[in-house]
């Protein structure tokens, strides 16, 4: 008896040619997925780098200034314009915009050099942006200060006297749009307990103080290399600053202090230990 003939086996299966095509267009999906959120993401990280807040006085996008009169910090790439600076330039200074510093009689020249720098930075730094508020894009969040800023800010002005305590709200502004004290005029040391307590509460939740001592600003020319960091390695300077994070920063700071030496250049960047300085 003849062996019965083996089944011929089909050479195409449309089911299986189905579920091949279906699974090249859910990966080809995917895909495009993927490439649309790193576009997303990068574009959103430029947006970031390469914009200004949105106050009366800021530019749209930061473009250099070299005729400012002061804040030259950040003269390279601003988002303040060169006339605008022309109110910090002599002192005392009696009034930027329609903000009067003279209320409770003229700050002191020490105190009125920290008032410029932090002046400077909202007004002219085209990284402010990085911390902006996001219900008010005019304004600044938690923006990272160093602990000795803070307190060497306080030192300067714990004699000068204020009215108010948060420079943003408690002012009253009159028909002119001008502020005027509502309470007495009393010392700062008497208005903040210390360097901690004027930083945070000053401008509200503008700034806060760091707890590293290398990822913060200085509002000198240090922030060049320490803003690098927080805007491109670590994005956000998260709660909880790490050991790591601190090392990294250390070392990128020290990178940038050997170079300045081998290329004979002094500069503000070089110290780890905050100090005053003369850049606005």
């Amino acid at each position: 008896m003849a062996a019965a003939a083996a089944p011929q086996r089909r050479s195409g299966d449309p089911r299986g040619a189905q579920r091949a095509m279906a699974g090249g267009k859910c990966r080809m999906k995917m895909f495009k997925f993927v490439v649309v959120l790193l576009f997303a993401i990068l574009a959103t990280s430029t947006c970031k780098r390469n914009r200004c807040l949105e106050g009366g006085s800021h530019k749209n996008r930061p473009s250099p200034e070299p005729d400012m009169h002061e804040c030259t910090l950040y003269a390279e790439s601003s988002c303040c314009y060169a006339n605008f600076t022309e109110q910090l330039a002599h002192s005392p200074v009696i009034r930027v915009n329609n903000s009067y510093w003279n209320r409770c009689g003229i700050l002191s020249k020490s105190c009125e050099d920290y008032m410029k720098k932090i002046e400077c930075f909202y007004q002219c730094s085209p990284h402010a942006a990085h911390w902006i508020n996001p219900n008010y894009t005019a304004g600044i969040e938690f923006v990272p200060l160093c602990q000795d800023f803070c307190d060497e800010w306080y030192e300067a002005c714990q004699n000068d006297s204020v009215c108010v305590r948060n420079w943003i709200t408690d002012w009253e502004w009159d028909e002119n749009g001008e502020n005027q004290c509502k309470n007495e005029c009393l010392p700062f040391n008497k208005v903040y307990a210390n360097g901690t307590d004027m930083c945070e509460s000053m401008w509200g939740n503008s700034f806060k103080v760091s707890q590293s001592s290398c990822l913060c600003l200085q509002m000198n020319l240090r922030d060049e290399v320490v803003i690098k960091y927080l805007t491109s390695e670590s994005s956000e300077e998260s709660s909880s600053v790490s050991s790591s994070e601190e090392r990294a920063c250390r070392r990128k700071l020290r990178k940038t202090e050997l170079l300045k030496e081998e290329e004979g250049v002094e500069t503000e960047t070089v110290p780890l230990a905050p100090h005053h300085s003369q850049a606005y």
